[in-house]
């Protein structure tokens, strides 16, 4: 009796099938969370499709924000080589072909990070790029215009740095985090909330993770539930927890780009703009 071995046919398509994981994501991107970030809400199934507008969008909104830092990631030397290899020889052109080929590729600003989740996709940011103040300049963008400039992503929420999910990990993390907003403003007292999400996490309850957030921030600043003036995002994913500041979350339907835009409709019927330019 013989024993029939896949053809090389059969072995590509079996591994064709293992570029993209059962979320969409592609297999390129990391396998990890790595903060800071953005954690993204996406319509089931649409995920790689995310992925992708997900890109676009930042990418553009970055060159807005940081065009020296976008230059610096997009500038490409080719026009200069192709300049100064001008009257080279044929050996000397080869040489330079080689040594560019050599050259170690361009640290890329965003970089999808496998959640193996449903509808959720989470894009880890390098420097320059902070991620609150790139989805603020989205989020306001859509309420000003009722463009949400994608079809499948729904719920933007920054994460400014990140640990695993232990208590004292979390309670230094926030200290961190906090001191810009609370510890800098002398003579201000503000209205915070906390605004916790916990996904694909057992460890730590809800009550003890938002007692202990609690404690990291300063005497004299007070919460309040319905008038909050600074929100304290917390995103638990598995063994990984991220924190942000905000402002304006609550008007801002706690930057569900979809919500924003069908209030801007609402609020503006005689305008015939659609919500994806």
């Amino acid at each position: 009796m013989s024993n029939k071995r896949p053809n090389a046919s059969q072995g590509g398509n079996d591994r064709r099938k293992k570029k993209y994981r059962s979320d969409g994501t592609p297999v390129w991107g990391k396998r990890y969370i790595d903060g800071p970030g953005i954690w993204v809400t996406c319509i089931k199934g649409k995920e790689k499709q995310a992925v992708g507008e997900l890109y676009e969008l930042f990418n553009g909104l970055a060159a807005e924000l940081w065009p020296e830092a976008a230059e610096g990631a997009n500038g490409d030397d080719d026009s200069d080589d192709a300049e100064t290899e001008e009257g080279l020889s044929i050996e000397a052109q080869i040489a330079n072909e080689v040594s560019a080929m050599k050259r170690p590729k361009k640290e890329q600003r965003f970089t999808n990070c496998q959640t193996n989740t449903p509808c959720v996709v989470f894009i880890s940011c390098k420097p320059p790029i902070d991620p609150v103040k790139l989805v603020m300049k989205h989020v306001q963008n859509v309420h000003e215009t009722g463009l949400t400039h994608t079809r499948y992503s729904l719920r933007f929420s920054p994460v400014s740095a990140a640990c695993v999910t232990n208590l004292p990990e979390i309670q230094a993390l926030c200290r961190t985090a906090f001191e810009p907003f609370f510890g800098d403003a002398v003579g201000q007292k503000f209205k915070y909330k906390i605004e916790l999400r916990i996904r694909n996490h057992t460890t730590l309850s809800r009550s003890e993770l938002i007692e202990a957030i609690a404690k990291c921030v300063p005497e004299g600043h007070t919460v309040d539930l319905d008038h909050a003036e600074l929100f304290i995002l917390v995103e638990v994913f598995k063994s990984i927890c991220g924190v942000s500041v905000v402002r304006d979350y609550s008007k801002l339907q706690k930057f569900n780009v979809v919500e924003i835009a069908n209030t801007h409709a609402s609020e503006n019927p005689a305008t015939s703009v659609t919500r994806i330019e």
